[in-house]
């Protein structure tokens, strides 16, 4: 068999399973239901932070409820006036921490309220949920390829092969809540091939 005989039928073959790996997804994807795109909206100014998961998923988050330097939790932003909770999306997910007000850095400060700072929760080196905390350093850590942020500053990378600091959001007080003042500031997402570098 010549080389160019070789190609075609490599080329077939990798249609060939593309089209049967499309046909064992597609028909599942005809009954699935279509987000509200409310739900894929980022987080807007005026929006509250509710708790997501957990016995307090759905709960807002008290601008008081958090203990400073302690592991972050998870939550969404909700439109208070409709009720609508932009969970339609991962890129959507927020890490909020309290940090003690002595190590904020002057830009992170400015986002923060009552030492408290928000973050995408995705990480931008593959897009794992940033879920652990490192107690030693105080900071967010990825638990796929061990990414560090630290949240005083901006969470700015120190540790990993995460190419970008977490997208930051900023924060205000609504009516003794945790309200957001702004969209993310900065790349939300992780490089994926062939899509735009904000994962998007």
């Amino acid at each position: 068999m010549s080389n160019k005989q070789l190609k075609g039928r490599i080329k077939r073959r990798t249609v060939l399973e593309g089209i049967c790996a499309a046909s064992a997804v597609v028909p599942g994807l005809a009954g699935a239901q279509v987000p509200d795109p409310e739900t894929l909206t980022p987080p807007q100014a005026n929006d509250v932070l509710v708790h997501s998961y957990g016995d307090e998923a759905g709960n807002v988050i008290g601008i008081d409820e958090l203990d400073t330097d302690s592991k972050q939790i998870f939550a969404w932003a909700m439109d208070p006036v409709s009720g609508i909770l932009r969970n339609g999306t991962r890129l959507n997910q927020v890490v909020l921490v309290r940090v003690g007000p002595d190590r904020l850095s002057d830009e992170t400060a400015v986002r923060s309220i009552n030492g408290l700072v928000a973050y995408s929760g995705v990480c931008s080196h593959t897009g794992c949920d940033v879920t652990d905390w490192n107690d030693e350093f105080l900071r967010f850590q990825c638990p796929c390829h061990e990414s560090q942020f630290d949240p005083a500053d901006g969470a700015r990378v120190v540790g990993g092969p995460a190419p970008w600091q977490l997208a930051a959001l900023p924060l205000k007080d609504v009516d003794g809540h945790v309200g957001v003042a702004g969209e993310f500031e900065g790349r939300v997402g992780f490089p994926q091939p062939g899509l735009s570098p904000f994962g998007i």
